[in-house]
């Protein structure tokens, strides 16, 4: 695929990130009141979301780095009792989302909801589905309240890359259970004596296919040469997606962070990653994966965040009962996969014209985008392919191409390469902020997308609540 790529589908048009302003000039959209038709479907139930949380996204290895996972999920869910007030006994179900468990706590969302002082009478279960783990924990509940089986889901995610699991080597394991099943000093004192250094070399964990065996950052550098996306236009995007976070963190529009005391240190308050640079600083470095001359760079990939998600879901009826206004209906969605062999994380470009034919609507019915940013060369390869009919037709059996998001819509508050991407919490923060656009832009209709490890991708339409 990657050499039909690019020779077919590496001119298409793409408008340079460069047409989104950063400086003094730049300013957001001005609210706007829209009149296109509601999703809304006689006799389907209507699902909201009422509100979203998630603790400050810091760099692992920072201030979150003495705590556990359950700790940031307890934060984020007892941030969302804080917000919205529900009595903690209201909630029918919990669903968390994680990719990296600790054994200690492999199933976070009870830990973290027994810790958050919810109800012990609420199930809750965890899911893991990489980087859309907590799109699927939203779209569990969503399919749980259209069910009937419940009316008020939690729904949410965490991943703290601070304190992963670093496992023994096999050898080393089979001789540890091993000598914990010997029953004379005998055949512990063989079993010890069997052991030697390289038996010592541990597992590291790593951000890899299992059936492929390729990291994901190679995988980036491998779909952005074969789009053709150049290592300025992937700095550019990178400095873009910084800037607008930094922009938009100044001006107070991050409102679904909480504030976490963190014990012994001081309250974190916001995102630590967000560091607009400049253009000269990120050319100065090298090549991350693919050396010497890859693409992909520490600057214009995603770093390894520590962070957690939460939002209130319920159905329109349960949501107005209780006396809330929601922020935004929860509509159609989708899940796509492909071959990790082949390109790992077009999952946008498949999932989009899925969910936009499932809900009846256009790319240009479309308010406000929010797209996963894994790697600026993965967003504009994305935007290359849903822009090209040659891709629509060979790989999508397709007609014609959906379209290129155009930039003054999409990511406008930063994203996943600025804020953090704690894999399993963006899912939740994706939606949240949809909610919060569109109520700051007066759109109708925003549309979630994220790639994701296998190959997998997912997208949803998300719909203004009527103010």
């Amino acid at each position: 695929m990657a050499s039909m790529l690019m020779n077919s589908v590496r001119n298409c048009s793409l408008k340079s990130p460069r047409a989104v302003q950063f400086g003094k000039s730049f300013t957001f959209p001005a609210c706007g009141t829209k009149s296109k038709k509601t999703l809304s479907k006689t006799g389907v139930k209507n699902i909201v979301l009422v509100d979203g949380v998630r603790t400050p996204f810091l760099q692992s290895g920072t201030t979150y780095a003495d705590l556990m996972p359950h700790d940031l999920a307890r934060t984020a869910l007892q941030g969302l009792l804080n917000r919205t007030g529900i009595p903690k006994d209201a909630v029918d179900y919990i669903i968390y989302g994680t990719v990296i468990q600790e054994v200690k706590t492999s199933n976070v969302a009870r830990e973290a909801a027994l810790g958050a002082g919810f109800s012990d009478r609420i199930p809750a279960h965890t899911v893991t589905m990489a980087c859309i783990s907590s799109n699927q924990a939203m779209t569990t509940a969503v399919g749980m309240i259209a069910a009937g089986q419940c009316d008020a889901v939690v729904a949410g995610g965490v991943e703290f890359m601070s304190d992963v699991p670093i496992r023994h080597s096999r050898k080393m394991r089979k001789t540890m259970l091993s000598l914990n099943k010997a029953k004379t000093l005998g055949a512990r004192l063989a079993l010890l004596g069997s052991i030697r250094p390289a038996h010592l070399a541990p597992e590291l964990p790593a951000v890899a296919e299992f059936s492929t065996e390729e990291t994901m950052g190679h995988s980036a550098d491998r779909l952005a040469a074969a789009f053709g996306v150049s290592r300025r236009e992937q700095d550019e995007y990178a400095l873009r997606s910084h800037s607008l976070a930094k922009r938009a963190q100044d001006e107070g529009l991050l409102s679904d962070v909480v504030g976490f005391k963190v014990p012994g240190k001081d309250i974190v308050s916001k995102d630590n990653g967000i560091r607009p640079s400049s253009m000269e600083q990120m050319a100065k470095l090298k090549p991350a994966f693919v050396k010497p001359h890859g693409t992909v760079t520490a600057a214009n990939s995603s770093y390894l965040t520590d962070g957690a998600s939460a939002v209130l879901i319920m159905s329109e009826e349960k949501a107005l009962a209780l006396g809330y206004k929601p922020k935004a209906y929860l509509r159609d969605f989708v899940y796509v996969s492909q071959d990790p062999k082949d390109q790992l994380l077009l999952g946008p470009s498949y999932a989009t014209p899925k969910v936009l034919e499932r809900s009846g609507l256009k790319l240009a019915d479309i308010d406000v985008f929010e797209f996963h940013e894994a790697f600026a060369g993965q967003i504009l390869s994305n935007l290359k392919a849903m822009d090209s009919d040659w891709f629509a037709k060979t790989y999508m059996g397709r007609t014609s191409k959906v379209g290129s998001p155009p930039l003054d819509k999409f990511n406008l508050w930063g994203g996943s390469l600025s804020l953090g991407h704690p894999f399993g919490a963006t899912g939740c923060r994706l939606v949240t902020t949809v909610a919060h656009r569109l109520k700051k832009e007066g759109g109708q209709y925003g549309l979630v997308a994220a790639c994701a490890a296998g190959g997998q991708g997912h997208a949803m339409v998300i719909e203004a609540y009527p103010q």
